[in-house]
């Protein structure tokens, strides 16, 4: 077909998970109820870091920084797809998309190493702790932080420009309910094989290489542990090092899945399942795993609500 026979699509459908009415109903209530509590404890978080003088370190510097991250990251999808669950109109104009899926791939590939920059901060902290403070300056931070949205940027235009330019002449149904990559380059009219090898060599190089960045600190903080450490602190150590990664095998594991498969296994709805892992469900763990459990946290919401209370009397 030649270039100029395409019909040019302005607007796609985003099929989301099911048309039966009472079902989207239960799915609306379930999601709401999951972005409300990401948003608040995330919220919580900075607003806790922000007037705790006690969590004022490089590690809750990152975790501030990571929560409104993941306040972004949540919202660029759910508001969306809550509306499309109690609406019969799941359009979405062609720009919508894009800008969706421009967002989200910022937001995600930022997130891959951020999570990276924080484990690269534990490490520093529990196998280097006589030189934590000389490595592990703000200005460091700052530069972790900022290199990894040079990165999501640098991954969301690539990808997205390379998705958005090929040709769509028809079918407008996004099996998903969002814009991901996947879907979407099945209904190009074209072949795909450039940007399927294109996504798998960014998606090789993003989320592998943020993997295993991430995990090695982690393991090299366990290695050293069960070297130097006590039964108890070795206990207390393994619980936290276990409940992280659980996360972040979570987060990349399903993003692997989802993107390093051929074309023509798009389209299932193991792929909705695998999306909700690191779109919904990763977001609103992280809170109560990364934070909410420390103990700093716990003494510094004790003392944060003490002082509100004593404003008020």
């Amino acid at each position: 077909m030649s270039r100029g026979n395409y019909t040019t699509v302005k607007e796609f459908i985003l099929v989301g998970f099911s048309d039966v009415l009472e079902l989207q109903y239960f799915l609306f209530a379930v999601f709401l109820c999951i972005f409300i509590i990401s948003l608040s404890a995330h919220m919580f978080l900075i607003v806790l870091y922000r007037f705790s003088t006690n969590l004022h370190t490089p590690m809750y510097f990152f975790l501030a920084n990571f929560s409104l991250l993941e306040i972004c990251y949540i919202s660029t999808i759910t508001p969306k797809m809550l509306v499309n669950l109690l609406s019969g109109n799941k359009t979405i104009t062609f720009y919508g998309c894009t800008s969706q899926m421009y967002c989200f791939l910022l937001l995600a590939s930022t997130e891959c190493y951020l999570l990276a920059a924080m484990s690269y901060d534990r490490y520093n902290a529990i196998c280097h702790p006589l030189k934590y403070n000389s490595i592990v300056t703000r200005g460091a931070c700052i530069k972790l932080i900022v290199g990894s949205w040079i990165i999501g940027f640098v991954v969301a235009t690539i990808q997205t420009f390379l998705t958005f330019s090929l040709p769509f002449c028809g079918p407008n149904k996004i099996n998903h309910f969002y814009c991901d990559i996947p879907p979407i380059m099945a209904l190009a009219c074209t072949d795909t094989k450039f940007n399927e090898i294109a996504t798998f060599l960014i998606v090789i190089f993003l989320v592998i290489g943020a993997f295993m960045l991430t995990v090695l600190p982690y393991v090299q903080i366990i290695w050293t542990i069960v070297k130097h450490h006590s039964t108890t602190g070795t206990k207390k150590a393994f619980s936290t090092c276990a409940s992280h990664l659980i996360v972040v095998t979570i987060f990349f594991g399903s993003g692997s899945v989802m993107y390093l498969r051929p074309k023509s296994s798009y389209g299932t709805n193991v792929d909705k399942f695998m999306s909700l892992m690191y779109t919904i469900i990763a977001p609103l763990l992280n809170p109560f795993i990364y934070s909410l459990r420390n103990n700093d946290v716990k003494f510094a919401v004790k003392i944060f609500f003490f002082n509100l209370k004593n404003t008020e009397l």
